[in-house]
């Protein structure tokens, strides 16, 4: 069965100091949002869910041109979780696997999101976390590893040791799930962290703790992985763009 991919663009990017929603802000004159979804057609997903929320209106109209996006919408922002929770009734027909990926990572490279959808049919995964390594970790997600190099957990930084926040592989954001695993572990997320939201990363655990495999998978440069929360980041963003030839 075809990937799905997920895209969660219901934040309200109180950083970006606008009232146009945060994914609509244009990178080299297109909205964010739209390279993510060029990334994930190119990876292979032949369905795109755009999860929204602030403004949903906005942001349905201003990708409406797109026949093969589906939007689920998130009224309230309570997390990564719960974001992805709310496209259960247009998905649970989906045997296939779920690329999830935020609409705010406009450089994301499609061979990134495809190694992370051939690392999850290849190994028969319930999910691959995809991860970068960066000794800019600030604010990330880190990467717990047993001794022997196993994945354990994904640690957010506010909830991190000093120990954790010394780690510098980090998680992207971007997530290749089994489909039918990725809801029975959204099932039992709860929002027992600083922020009280319910973390989409908790799945990784969840599905771990029960027996499947879970792996994580370096396949991202941290500057494809790079998010875009202030004005600054979206000219560093164009910067980045204009470099490549973009």
């Amino acid at each position: 069965m075809s990937p799905v991919a997920v895209i969660l663009a219901a934040g309200k990017s109180k950083r970006m100091l606008s009232e146009t929603p945060k994914v609509l802000h244009e990178a080299c004159g297109r909205p964010m949002v739209e390279y993510v979804l060029d990334a994930a057609r190119q990876a292979g997903c032949t369905r795109l869910v755009v999860v929204v929320g602030h403004k949903a209106d906005v942001v349905k109209a201003a990708l409406a041109h797109h026949p093969d996006v589906q939007f689920a919408l998130q009224a309230e922002q309570l997390g990564t979780g719960h974001a992805v929770m709310m496209t259960k009734d247009l998905l649970k027909d989906h045997q296939g696997p779920v690329l999830v990926l935020t609409g705010d990572t406009p450089l994301l490279k499609a061979a990134s999101l495809k190694g992370l959808l051939d690392e999850q049919a290849q190994h028969g995964a319930a999910c691959i976390v995809g991860t970068a390594k960066t000794e800019q970790n600030e604010g990330l997600g880190r990467i717990v590893r047993s001794g022997d190099g196993e994945f354990l957990r994904i640690v957010e930084h506010k909830d991190a040791t000093p120990e954790e926040r010394a780690i510098t592989e980090i998680n992207t954001g971007c997530f290749a799930f089994d489909g039918p695993s990725l809801f029975q572990a959204l099932n039992q997320v709860k929002p027992n962290n600083v922020q009280s939201e319910y973390y989409l990363t908790d799945c990784a655990e969840i599905l771990k703790r029960s027996g499947k495999p879970v792996r994580a998978a370096c396949l991202f440069t941290i500057v494809e992985a790079m998010g875009v929360n202030t004005q600054e980041q979206l000219a560093e963003v164009e910067r980045v763009m204009k470099s490549q030839g973009d």
